[in-house]
C-alpha cells in the first residue's frame, strides 16, 4: 500500500510515525502502513457467496443463498485469537460479507475486542437501515468497489443496475457519518477510467480511494492477459499524481493511495527527486518505513473454509485452518517454511528483484505474481515497470 497523497502531496512527515512510536497498536489507521511490528492487517474472506457476477472475481464467488462454513461462534473465536496476537485490524470481505446477517455482528465483536473493523463490499446492499447499524458497531472504514462510470461497472459486475445501487450505498455511508472511500482495480478494460474514479471522489465528497493494480496467481492465470503493459502502468502512475495533486492544490485533498503493486513507492520517488529533492529525502524514508510488500508479514488471509493464506490474492498455498489451529499459532509457526521465508523475502528472491537498489523499499513485490509467471515464487515480479537503469545499485 503506497499512499500516493501522503508521499507526493506532503501530508504525512516520519515523524507523524515516530510519535507513535511506530507500534501497530498505538497508530492511527491512515499510518499503519508505517508500522515497525507489522502485526498483519487480517482480511478474513467471511464467505464466498455473492449477490453480483463479477468478471474478475478472486474468490469465485457462488450463488448469495446457502450456508457459510464458518458459524457466528467460530467467528468470534477467530477474533478473540486475533484480538490477544495483537492483529490491528479485521477486514471482512468476501464474495459480499453482507450476505451474511451475522456481520454486524461479528463487526461489533471485533471493535469490543479493540480491533479496528473495515469491510471491502460491492456496496449495492448498504441500506440505510444497514448504514445505520454499521455505524453503531464502531466500523472504521467502508471500502466500496467500482470498476469505472456505469455502463463500465455494470458490464463488469454481471448485473444492471449495481452502479447506481453502489452509489447508493456510498451516500447512505455518508449520511450516517461513517467513512467511506472507493475501490478500483486497474487492468486493461478499464485503467483509462481513473478520471472518472477522481470526479466521481469530487462530485459524491468521498475522502478516499485506493487504486489496486492486478494480482494473479496460480499457473496459467487468465488474468495475467488482463495486466497492463509496463508503459501504460508508469502512464496510470503518474495520472494517479497528477490527479491527486491537483485536488490538494485546489483546496479538495482526499486520501489516495495505490496497492498490489511495491514499484510505486521507488517511482514516486524517482519523480520526487526531479521535482523536490528536499520532500524527496523524506519520501524515501516513509519509504523504509513502509517496507513494501508484506504479504505472509503484514497482512494475512483466512479463507472463507478457514484456511490461512499469505494475502487474500495467493490461495494456492495453504498454511493451516483456523477451525484447527489458531491463526496466531499457524502465523508464527517457523517449521512452515514458506511462510517463514516470507517474513524475510528479500533473502530469497531472485532476477532483477535480488539486484535492485530499491529491494528494501519494495520488498520484493508480490511473489503470487512471479510464481504465476515464471512457475518459480521467488522469481522477479513480471509487472515491476521500472527499468534496469532505475534499479541500478550505484
Amino acid at each position: 500500500m503506497i499512499g500516493i497523497s501522503k508521499l507526493y502531496c506532503g501530508a504525512v512527515e516520519s515523524s507523524d510515525a515516530l510519535r507513535y512510536g511506530r507500534e501497530s497498536g498505538k497508530l492511527p489507521s491512515h499510518l499503519l502502513q508505517f508500522s515497525k511490528d507489522k502485526k498483519p492487517v487480517v482480511v478474513w474472506n467471511m464467505t464466498r457467496r455473492c449477490n453480483l457476477k463479477c468478471v474478475h472475481c478472486y474468490a469465485q464467488a457462488v450463488d448469495p443463498d446457502g450456508k457459510d462454513e464458518i458459524s457466528t461462534e467460530q467467528g468470534k473465536s477467530i477474533i478473540d485469537d486475533l484480538s490477544q496476537f495483537g492483529a490491528p485490524v479485521m477486514l471482512f470481505s468476501g464474495g459480499e460479507p453482507l450476505v451474511r446477517k451475522d456481520l454486524v455482528e461479528l463487526a461489533s465483536y471485533a471493535t469490543s475486542k479493540n480491533m479496528r473493523a473495515v469491510i471491502s463490499t460491492n456496496g449495492t446492499l448498504i441500506t440505510k437501515e444497514k448504514a445505520r447499524e454499521l455505524k453503531g458497531v464502531g466500523l472504521s472504514y467502508v471500502g466500496i468497489s467500482l470498476d469505472g462510470g456505469e455502463e463500465t461497472h455494470d458490464k463488469f459486475r454481471g448485473v444492471p443496475g449495481s452502479f447506481k445501487r453502489a452509489i447508493e450505498g456510498v451516500e447512505n455511508c455518508k449520511a450516517e457519518g461513517l467513512k467511506v472511500g472507493l475501490r478500483f482495480t486497474l487492468n486493461k478494460r478499464n485503467w483509462t477510467e481513473v478520471p472518472t474514479i477522481f470526479q466521481l471522489l469530487k462530485d459524491l465528497e468521498v475522502p478516499r480511494a485506493c487504486f489496486y493494480h492486478l494480482v494473479y496467481s496460480g499457473r496459467g492465470s487468465e488474468l495475467i492477459k488482463e495486466d497492463l503493459t509496463h508503459e501504460e502502468t508508469r502512464k496510470v502512475v503518474d495520472l494517479i499524481m497528477d490527479e491527486t495533486r491537483a485536488l490538494a492544490d485546489a483546496g479538495m485533498p482526499k486520501e489516495i493511495l495505490t496497492v498490489d503493486n511495491h514499484a510505486d513507492g521507488p517511482y514516486v520517488y524517482l519523480r520526487m527527486l526531479r521535482e523536490d529533492p528536499e520532500r524527496a529525502k523524506e519520501v524515501l524514508k516513509l519509504l523504509q518505513f513502509n517496507e513494501g510488500n508484506n504479504s505472509g508479514r503484514g497482512i494475512g488471509c483466512i479463507s472463507w473454509d478457514g484456511q490461512v493464506h499469505a494475502d487474500q490474492f495467493w490461495r494456492n498455498h495453504t498454511f493451516g485452518n483456523v477451525l484447527e489451529r489458531p491463526f496466531s499459532e499457524i502465523w508464527m509457526d517457523e517449521k512452515i517454511e514458506l511462510l517463514h521465508k516470507l517474513k524475510d523475502k528479500q533473502a530469497h528472491v531472485g532476477g532483477r528483484c535480488a539486484e535492485c537498489r530499491y529491494l528494501p523499499i519494495c520488498g520484493g513485490n508480490f511473489r503470487a505474481r512471479a510464481e504465476a509467471y515464471y512457475d518459480d515464487i521467488w522469481a522477479q515480479d513480471p509487472a515491476c515497470y521500472l527499468t534496469d537503469e532505475e534499479i541500478k545499485k550505484d
